[in-house]
């Protein structure tokens, strides 16, 4: 496991932080029936139950075994279950067919994290000795896993209840008011380019892939203040975007025609409107909230459509490291993207609402190691025909997120809440 240079929370610390990391996965689930937990809408996607056994196997895998030995297993099948994509870990249930197991029940999976929630506060309480050597990173890496599921479980639920002709929210919640945003296409900030810094620094947590920090020469370029907006988007489509294969990729326009895509993901045609389904309920399209919900191939077809194109991931980098690391994130409650500004923000929404498209393919950085042992498996093995997002969404934890942070995806997924910001060579 490649050398620390900081030091991870102290035992009591890292009590208190896995105590909320884990009661935050548990709120989440509040709103849902039992029904819910259940249901796969494909294979991409994963039971809420999966997801709350998932994390807790994560815990009981790489902490309690290696760290208790007299750690007694809840049950010793679980481990084939549970276990995501580590090789190294064992046999795997296909992630296909996650939605099949209607055992074990919704009621033994919170068993088992109750179970595996007793022995990490045993362990964590100190009286053992054992939060020596990497256990503390792998402890604070496995709470980071749970937040990355935190947000995977809403993106999941939001699918399977979208494909419900009942259109049941998750929630019900008043929607708040709205600022008014300038759409983001007309605003350009120019930044100057040259040898930039990119990669987590040291100051904190950060994923193997985040490192090392480097440098990398940009051209000078500017990048829109803003997401692409509905209104903005909602333009692209209506002037036939996706019916003109001049804007798109060749494997996006193979995409566009093998999956039946129209407009992003999540709107509906009401008459001569449109209609967007969210998990605070079904209701018109808001035309000054960023569009979110689109694919590396259609965010790039909007870009070039515009003249434009989507921003590099050191641009991106390079941007964003001077603004505030806040926004409409997890904790803000709303569940949405939504049309804000900031006063004195050079890029507006840099933090928070969508996941924002790079033209950078997810690639090793230079001198890359992954993590030590299973583990290294958690982001060096999908280095591979995958796109870079950054920036964040309303459903990431804020204490998640950071400049570095690189999320991927392949370029049709839009099931998350990804949009994007445009970019150009200086005009």
């Amino acid at each position: 496991m490649p050398s620390r240079t900081v030091q991870p929370p102290r035992a009591g610390e890292l009590g208190a932080l896995y105590a909320r990391v884990r009661g935050t996965t548990e709120a989440l689930c509040e709103p849902l029936s039992v029904e819910d937990y259940v249901v796969q809408s494909m294979p991409d996607a994963s039971p809420t139950k999966w997801h709350l056994a998932h994390t807790s196997w994560f815990f009981e895998t790489f902490v309690l075994r290696p760290a208790l030995p007299r750690y007694p297993a809840f049950d010793e099948r679980f481990a084939v279950l549970f276990n995501s994509y580590y090789h190294a870990a064992g046999e795997r249930h296909p992630r296909p067919e996650r939605g099949l197991l209607s055992r074990p029940t919704v009621e033994e999976a919170f068993a088992y994290r109750a179970h595996v929630d007793r022995w990490m506060a045993e362990l964590l309480a100190g009286e053992h000795g054992a939060l020596a050597g990497e256990l503390p990173f792998v402890i604070e890496l496995g709470l980071n896993h749970e937040e990355q599921h935190q947000e995977l479980l809403l993106t999941d639920i939001k699918h399977v209840l979208a494909l419900n002709p009942l259109e049941p929210p998750y929630r019900e919640r008043a929607r708040t008011a709205r600022t008014s945003a300038t759409p983001g296409g007309e605003r350009w900030a120019t930044f100057d380019g040259g040898l930039v810094e990119l990669g987590a620094d040291g100051a904190g947590f950060a994923f193997d892939n985040e490192r090392p920090r480097h440098r990398r020469f940009a051209q000078p370029f500017e990048l829109a203040r803003a997401p692409v907006t509905c209104g903005e988007y909602l333009e692209f489509v209506e002037a036939g975007g996706y019916r003109r294969s001049e804007h798109w990729l060749s494997d996006g326009w193979d995409a566009l025609a093998r999956l039946g895509w129209e407009a992003p993901l999540y709107w509906k045609r009401a008459g001569a409107a449109w209609r967007i389904v969210t998990l605070n309920g079904a209701r018109a399209l808001d035309l000054a909230e960023p569009v979110s919900h689109v694919s590396f191939y259609e965010a790039d077809a909007y870009a070039r459509w515009r003249d434009a194109r989507l921003p590099l991931e050191e641009e991106w980098e390079h941007a964003a490291e001077g603004e505030e690391l806040a926004g409409n994130l997890l904790d803000a409650n709303e569940l949405h993207p939504a049309a804000r500004t900031r006063a004195g923000a050079r890029l507006d929404q840099a933090f928070g609402d969508v996941w924002e498209w790079t033209a950078s393919p997810y690639t090793p950085y230079p001198g890359f190691r992954p993590f030590h042992g299973a583990i290294g498996e958690y982001n060096g093995k999908w280095m591979s025909s995958r796109y870079v997002l950054r920036g964040g969404s309303c459903v990431t934890p804020a204490r998640h997120i950071r400049a570095s942070y690189r999320n991927f995806f392949g370029p049709e997924a839009r099931w998350q809440f990804t949009g994007l910001r445009l970019a150009r060579s200086p005009r």
